[in-house]
């Protein structure tokens, strides 16, 4: 069953509680990201990461558990999302700044293959409900 759009309303599809955020080196080919090659000195956050669906729009914001802040934001479009190479628990977003609209890509690594798997399901679910 499908609502209508309303974009006031908010609904949580998914919670993890520590997700890892890393800076990402140059793009090293087209082929892609891999998350081996992230020194762990690139680690630059960590905290919740919740994805919501408000209207047909799907949002990834990563949050500060201390404070329930928001550290970044990723609406989620063709693009924004993309798994690395090399491993099924990491991924590279495309942040955005909700007022400027600048963006910036960061790598998000998460503890379990079991909560990365959620997380493509949440985000497939969103799909599925608004084709």
């Amino acid at each position: 069953m499908r609502m209508d759009s309303d974009e006031s309303y908010e609904a949580t599809l998914l919670v993890v509680n520590t997700v890892y955020v890393y800076r990402l080196p140059p793009r090293p080919s087209a082929q892609g990201y891999k998350a081996g090659e992230w020194p762990d000195t690139n680690l630059i956050w960590q905290g919740r990461l919740v994805v919501v669906e408000r209207g047909d729009q799907a949002i990834i914001r990563l949050v500060h558990t201390a404070d329930g802040s928001t550290f970044a934001e990723c609406p989620v479009q063709p693009g924004s999302v993309e798994p690395v190479l090399d491993s099924s628990r990491y991924f590279v977003l495309r942040v955005e700044e909700p007022t400027t609209k600048r963006h910036a890509f960061l790598g998000m690594g998460f503890q379990e293959r079991s909560e990365a798997f959620d997380f493509n399901a949440a985000l497939q679910d969103h799909d599925r409900r608004v084709a």
